[in-house]
Parts: C-alpha cells; sequence; structure tokens
C-alpha cells in the first residue's frame, strides 16, 4: 500500500473534543449542544462577509474587528451568522480582547436563532492555538482511521489466502466493520455469513435484489433504526451486502476491498479475463489497431471512458490559494481496483492525478462514495481518445461544481449551425495557445465563474483572470457581451467535431 490512501480522507473532529482541550479554556456559549457538531478545519477571518472564504464545516474565528461601530447590532450580527450557516459554517469562535470585552449579546442571539454554536476564547488563546489543536484533533483522527483500514486490508488479505476463503473474508469483514456481512448468489439465495444477525438479512437481501434489478454497480440505504445499509456487485451475479451499525469513513473502504477479493474468489471466469488482456496488450504492441484488439475484451465493442479522483473537502482549494496540481490524497492501486471492480471493469490505469477505467458500455458507470467521476459518452474503439478528453473534461467540471459525477454532454443542434471551418477561423488567434482556448471553453462552460474555473483547472483564480483578458485582447473582443459568449461557445464545440 502507499503511504496515504486515498480513502478515507481526514474525519472530521467533533467540536465537543476541542472544548475538552483544558489548556485552551474555550467555552460554548451560545447555539446547539456540542455533541452533535463536528469540524473539518479551523479559519480566522476579519471580513465583514465571510461567505466567499469557507468551503463549509470550519471554525471560523473572529476578534470582531470587522464590526462597524455605527451599525445595528441585532441586524448587523444577524445577516454576519446568516451568511456564516450559508455556507456551511460549522461554528464561530469569537476572541474576547482586545478589541471586544465580553461576546457581543447580539451575536449571541443570533447564533441561538440560526442555530450555529458559539464559543468564547479567551484572552490568554490566540487563534494559532486553535487552529493547530483542531489540526493536532484531525491528524490523530485520521492516523487512528488510516491504521484502522490498514490493519482490516491486511487481515481480508490473509483471510482470502486461508483454505476457506469466503467465509474468512465474511468473518473478517464482518468484525472489522462491527456489523454483518452477505454473500448473496446469482438467484439472490444466501451463499454464506458472518456477524450478528439481528433483523438486517431480510433488508439485506432486498437491497442486494434492487442491485441487481437495477444494474448499478452499489446500492446503500438506511434502517429506520439507523443501520446503514451497503450492497455490492460482484462477478457472475454474486453480491455482497453488509450492514454496519454506523457509517464510519473507512467503513467503505473495507467493504470495497472485501469486495474486490469475493470478486476474485468467487470468479470462475473474469470479464475481460487477464488472458484476454495480455492477448490485446501484446497485439497493441505489435501494431494492431483499438478495433482489432477489443473484441478480446468486450464483444459489444463499445465504451465508456471514465475519469476519477478521491472526494473529499481537501478536494477544492481555496479560491485564493494557489491550487494544487495533484490531489492532496493522490490515487493508490487497490482504491483504483475497488473502483474497477464496483464501476464493472479491471481495465484501471492509476496516475498521480486521477484513476482512468475503461468501462464496457452495457454497464452504465454510477456515482460511487468517495469518488468524483467524469463520464465520457459511449463510443466505439477508435474514438476512445477523444473519449478520454471528454471524460478529463467532465470530471473538471464535477470537481468544480462539487458534483459526484457528470456526464459529457453530446453537441445540441444548435452548434451545428456554425460550420467547423467558421469556427475555427473565430478561433485562429488562440490556435498557438491551447492553455488559452481550454481556459475559455472551461470559463465559459461555468458560466463565468473565476473561482470554479480556477479549482476545474487547477490554477490560481488570477492566472484565470490573465488568461481570459489575454483571449479577450486577441480575440478582440468583449467577454463580458452574452451574445460574444453565445457565439464563442458555439465555435468551441463546433470546432470540436
Amino acid at each position: 500500500m502507499s503511504e496515504q490512501p486515498a480513502v478515507p480522507l481526514t474525519p472530521p473532529v467533533p467540536l465537543a473534543a476541542l472544548l475538552a482541550r483544558e489548556d485552551l479554556g474555550l467555552r460554548l456559549i451560545a447555539g446547539p449542544a456540542a455533541p452533535g457538531t463536528v469540524l473539518y478545519g479551523a479559519h480566522a477571518s476579519e471580513m465583514a462577509d465571510p461567505y466567499p472564504y469557507l468551503l463549509g464545516g470550519e471554525l471560523l474565528l473572529t476578534a470582531g474587528v470587522h464590526v462597524p461601530q455605527a451599525a445595528d447590532p441585532g441586524a448587523y450580527f444577524d445577516g454576519y451568522v446568516s451568511r456564516i450557516t450559508a455556507a456551511g459554517g460549522a461554528a464561530l469562535g469569537f476572541g474576547v480582547a482586545p478589541v471586544h470585552d465580553t461576546v457581543p449579546s447580539a451575536l449571541i442571539a443570533a447564533c441561538d436563532t440560526h442555530g450555529l454554536p458559539l464559543v468564547e476564547v479567551p484572552p490568554r488563546t490566540t487563534f494559532a492555538a486553535v487552529a493547530r489543536a483542531v489540526w493536532q484533533l484531525m491528524e490523530r483522527a485520521r492516523t487512528a482511521e488510516l491504521r484502522r483500514v490498514t490493519e482490516a486490508q491486511q487481515s481480508l488479505a490473509s483471510a482470502a489466502a486461508r483454505p476457506d476463503p469466503v467465509p474468512s473474508v465474511l468473518s473478517r469483514l464482518a468484525a472489522r466493520t462491527g456489523g454483518r456481512a452477505v454473500l448473496h448468489g446469482p438467484e439472490g439465495a444466501q451463499i454464506a455469513a458472518a456477524g450478528p444477525a439481528a433483523d438486517t438479512d431480510g433488508s439485506l437481501a432486498a437491497l442486494a435484489r434492487r442491485l441487481t434489478a437495477r444494474g448499478s454497480a452499489t446500492a446503500s440505504d438506511t434502517t429506520p433504526t439507523g443501520t446503514h445499509l451497503t450492497a455490492y456487485a460482484l462477478s457472475h451475479g454474486f453480491v455482497l451486502a453488509v450492514a454496519t451499525p454506523a457509517h464510519e469513513p473507512g467503513d467503505h473502504t473495507i467493504a470495497s476491498v472485501a469486495a474486490v477479493l469475493l470478486t476474485l474468489l468467487t470468479s470462475t471466469r473474469e470479464t475481460g479475463s487477464a488472458t484476454a488482456r495480455t492477448s490485446a496488450l501484446v497485439r497493441l504492441l505489435l501494431g494492431a489497431t483499438p478495433e482489432e484488439v477489443t473484441p478480446l475484451l468486450d464483444p459489444g465493442g463499445r465504451w465508456f471512458v471514465v475519469h476519477a479522483s478521491p472526494s473529499g473537502r481537501r478536494e477544492r482549494p481555496h479560491p485564493t490559494a494557489r491550487a494544487a496540481t495533484t490531489h492532496p490524497h493522490p490515487p493508490e492501486q487497490l482504491s483504483a481496483d475497488a473502483l474497477g471492480a464496483a464501476l464493472g471493469s479491471p481495465l484501471v490505469d492509476v496516475t498521480p492525478d486521477v484513476v482512468r477505467v475503461l468501462v464496457p458500455a452495457d454497464r452504465s458507470p454510477e456515482p460511487q462514495p468517495q469518488w468524483v467521476l467524469g463520464v465520457s459518452g459511449e463510443v466505439p474503439a477508435h474514438h476512445l481518445a477523444a473519449a478520454d478528453r471528454q471524460a478529463s473534461r467532465a470530471l473538471a467540471r464535477a470537481r468544480a461544481t462539487r458534483t459526484p459525477l457528470v456526464r459529457h454532454t453530446p453537441h445540441r443542434a444548435f452548434a451545428s449551425l456554425l460550420p467547423p471551418e467558421d469556427a475555427r477561423a473565430l478561433l485562429a488567434p488562440l490556435a498557438a495557445a491551447p492553455a488559452l482556448k481550454e481556459t475559455l471553453r472551461t470559463w465559459l462552460s461555468l458560466h463565468g465563474s473565476w473561482d470554479r474555473t480556477a479549482v476545474a483547472l487547477s490554477v490560481h483564480r488570477n492566472t484565470v483572470r490573465q488568461r481570459m483578458a489575454r483571449c479577450a485582447s486577441l480575440l478582440g473582443t468583449d467577454l463580458d457581451d452574452p451574445d460574444v459568449r453565445m457565439e464563442l461557445w458555439f465555435a468551441l464545440r463546433a470546432s470540436e467535431q
């Protein structure tokens, strides 16, 4: 395994754990009780409107420098707190001194009204100390979760090598997740099971039937008592169904590893077998075309290309910070193989930035927990290169819009109104600068959003602005004009035909 598995990402920490730190002296003075509140980070800001600078889940720290002297306290703090909650802020920390001697009563009332936990930070405690404590707690939680996942993966691999591998894998899975694991056969019958039966077997069987009927790779549900149910499609109609009392961040990773192992154990003939894949590779190296070798992998000969990256709150960079060129936790092979199994394909390619999966067209890709997916259109083998570009752009849009899955949208009829040669002539000033053309296309597709374009392209927002100014200069046009934007969008779509 690599040092940092792609999933789970850093788990949140309870606000109550932060309040329990006696060295900080923090005190909850408004809003709901702390046990139900979790934090994904800490951020200090004195902006009157912090909304654009929050990703969600943060403890926002302020000393009240932004509060106008002449403002109506009630109206001001009501608007301020409403913006924090609208941005998904988890809690507000107010520093007493040097600006305010006490926490303003109007702020306390506003936090009670909007249900936002309000924490009093004493004068002796710096915001840096609070932020460091949050990250320390998060790192401890992540280390503990990664240790649990790593030990579970090793235990499952060991179980798969036993003389009775299927019951052993199910038993280890149930023990590691604290729940129930059931293997259903192609006809829906229970083949093997482990863990306390309780009242979940009927619900798991129903979920497995629903998964099979829909032809999906995974399905999930929650019982009235709060038990989390997940089903994973294996090969040849087998289904792994898992019930866990609480959906911990690493449970899906552990169950996905078990699903991969059980797929291998229950397969008498793997779809796109290793022999067929080897033959296809050898023929390609000897000069065969994709069209000639794809029948070895899929008799239908049509495919989806899927680009995937691990999801999580840390994936989207701060709008004013430079975006990373790779994900903070690059995909690793075991998780990528589990993703491929969930999508129904062993054809997986892992890079530091993205996982690429070649999926037969009879298995339409569906959203996968803890992954962000970009899916191409359905194409024959000789269009796979174009489908790869489609999937890449779809993934960029999914990241920018925080959408679990984005599918490539085919060209619409209006795009055909502009002949390709006219489109290329219109865009000719950008021909020598592919980065400018791609920035223009992404910016238009995201409705002119600087921040989302920066996220999609993994560049700084100011870089987007500079590139767009250069585009406007080279094209000699006003990009604020909606007619110009429409014409350029049609030209970009037509030029791609």
